[in-house]
């Protein structure tokens, strides 16, 4: 679909390789975002995304663990080993700047055959598909790398994350370790 006149074009996304994969995507409201790897570069933009969330939504994210000072949780989410971890941020024009309304990824176990994965999504981009789109990408990636199961520890109370989970087909049990968590996890 061409882009609207009015809508102003994405700056080039830095770039990874060829191997690293990107999707232009049109959500339910027929806005666009463009899903890509995350890179060093998107610090700042990662910086005002997990600030502007809600302390809820970083509680539910994070599950009490963003830490202080947030420059340490930062690194970690801005540099991503790619051999072990997959991040992809999903991001859309605003002023001339690329705006971060998605943040997904996992991590895999020694063996690399399991993977913990997260998804979050900005509060006015909720309810338009994009949790839905980023953990997809998520899944294909795992896939493709041979990882045989994936997995989320989340926050018991948290709906949108168990509605997602049963719509993309994980099966869900409360964490034997902390009632108050459960462990959503799909067979790949």
């Amino acid at each position: 679909m061409p882009m609207s006149l009015s809508t102003p074009p994405l700056p080039p996304p830095p770039s990874l390789g060829p191997d690293y994969p990107r999707w232009s995507e049109t959500l339910r409201d027929r806005s666009h975002v463009l899903i890509r790897p995350v890179t060093p570069q998107d610090r700042p933009a990662q910086r005002a995304f997990v600030e502007a969330l809600s302390s809820q939504a970083q509680r539910l994210r994070f599950l009490g663990e963003l830490g202080h000072p947030i420059e340490r949780a930062l690194e970690r989410l801005v540099h991503v080993d790619y051999d072990h971890e997959v991040a992809f941020v999903a991001v859309v024009a605003e002023d001339s700047q690329q705006k971060i309304v998605g943040a997904s990824r996992y991590s895999t176990d020694a063996q690399g055959l399991r993977c913990e994965c997260s998804v979050v999504v900005a509060e006015d981009w909720r309810g338009k598909g994009l949790g839905t789109l980023m953990m997809r990408h998520l899944i294909e990636i795992a896939r493709a790398r041979g990882i045989r199961s994936m997995y989320s520890i989340d926050d018991a109370a948290d709906r949108t994350m168990a509605e997602l989970a049963v719509h993309l087909g994980f099966r869900s049990r409360t964490d034997p370790d902390d009632s108050h968590q459960v462990i959503h996890e799909l067979e790949l």
